[in-house]
């Protein structure tokens, strides 16, 4: 077969979507895609949702790429490239994600500042029994930061990592979560459209290898429920106008260290805490992980080295000094849930939002914090409708896209529990 092009793009549901087209889109290209696939829900009913125009003829978009942004895939005799949508006047799409994390990078450049982001994700691996009814994986001797065949006894995260390596991209680490059979993987910081570009290829790539050898590697926020929760954490930092990390104040971290900027950044996420969950912590499944207690970004709190706080300021100084921001799952796209998280920050920092008091409990036991995120999706979704400050800073029309599919969300699984829930989603996150 002769070199083809596989072209994508993340949608409003976390979905990658695209088209294989001929070698001769290798290259500054394009193509169509109906706009109304922003109308379309994971149980592929298409609703009159905001932007999507069922109800005007269901016009197309367009994908657009540039050649430096074709890279080598894991296919065979394919190259992939992830583009921006544009509307059918050749602006940009007021629903792509990926626009939105462009625009919430320029809103930061003009300060000076770009934003460099981290991601972690983490996953489950299922499998289908005799039935076909999804198992968990059988990995007996997985352990807490578990490595080798005891924690993955079919080898396919060497697989992932081998691939990965031969395709550019920058692996920190792959190690065996808490509970098994969860993994963690995560990439190295970049340039934040970069990091986002290479996370949704990564998943993408993990998924993909993982159904060839018989496992349906989950990102859902808690596919099992007897098991912790799986998180999307976005690290971010940014680089002044001379090259350096401008969190740093020298070489220690942590909250006794940080400067205006950390602090402005913080304060913005805690402000916009209960607007920003109904973004990045999208789904229904979401709220049975999103708990007090269960290190998910529960609780409208901040500290420094604690994992049972929202908002982490990391230890690590210098060119490391970083803020973590622990509520988003990987149900969530990648683009939308980072440019939140960048907006949320941008406007505590110019609005001058009134930073709380650091978290002293231990997040179990004890906790100082008093307000949390909604308990469920129905919740979360008024919350992000009445934030119409972060809304805007996102994206008017991205947020009453969201909102609307979300609704629906809410009633078309307001009747399903356990199993049938989770295969709701468990085939496209």
């Amino acid at each position: 077969m002769r070199t083809r092009l596989r072209a994508v793009f993340c949608d409003h549901l976390s979905i990658v979507r695209g088209k294989y087209l001929p070698g001769s889109k290798i290259g500054d290209a394009s193509t169509r895609f109906c706009r109304s696939t922003f109308g379309v829900h994971y149980d592929r009913d298409l609703l009159n949702a905001p932007g999507a125009m069922m109800m005007q003829g269901m016009p197309d978009m367009e994908l657009k790429w540039r050649h430096d942004d074709i890279r080598e895939s894991w296919d065979g005799d394919t190259k992939i490239v992830i583009g921006d949508l544009y509307d059918d006047a050749g602006e940009p799409l007021e629903l792509c994600p990926r626009g939105a994390l462009k625009r919430a990078v320029g809103d930061w450049q003009k300060r000076g500042l770009t934003p460099k982001v981290g991601i972690e994700l983490e996953a489950y691996a299922l499998v289908a029994d005799e039935n076909g009814r999804l198992m968990p994986y059988d990995s007996p001797g997985g352990v807490v930061y578990g490595t080798g065949p005891f924690a993955d006894p079919l080898r396919f995260n060497d697989r992932i990592w081998e691939v990965a390596d031969e395709l550019g991209f920058s692996i920190e680490m792959i190690t065996a979560e808490y509970d098994s059979p969860q993994f963690e993987y995560t990439l190295t910081f970049d340039d934040a459209v970069k990091a986002v570009d290479d996370i949704v290829l990564f998943r993408l790539m993990a998924r993909e290898i993982a159904l060839e050898y018989g496992v349906i590697l989950s990102f859902m926020p808690k596919p099992i429920a007897e098991c912790g929760g799986s998180g999307m954490h976005i690290n971010f930092s940014f680089v002044d106008e001379t090259g350096g990390n401008a969190l740093s104040t020298g070489e220690k971290g942590g909250p006794d260290h940080m400067n205006d900027l950390a602090r402005g950044c913080v304060a913005g996420l805690m402000h916009h805490h209960k607007g920003l969950a109904g973004l990045i912590a999208p789904t229904a499944n979401s709220y049975q992980r999103l708990q007090p207690g269960s290190l998910s970004g529960f609780w409208r709190n901040w500290g420094g080295d604690h994992r049972n706080v929202t908002m982490r300021v990391s230890a690590e100084g210098g060119p490391k000094a970083r803020l973590e921001h622990r509520t988003a799952d990987a149900s969530a796209n990648p683009y939308t849930a980072v440019a939140a998280v960048l907006q949320a920050a941008r406007l505590g920092l110019e609005n001058g939002y009134t930073l709380p008091p650091m978290e002293t409990g231990d997040g179990f036991d004890n906790t100082d914090a008093k307000e949390g995120t909604a308990i469920d999706l129905k919740g979360a979704t008024a919350d992000l409708k009445a934030d119409t400050v972060l809304a805007e800073a996102v994206g008017a029309g991205l947020v009453a896209n969201h909102v609307f599919m979300k609704e629906k969300e809410v009633k078309k699984t307001r009747d399903l529990e356990g199993d049938a829930l989770r295969d709701f989603y468990v085939y496209f996150v």
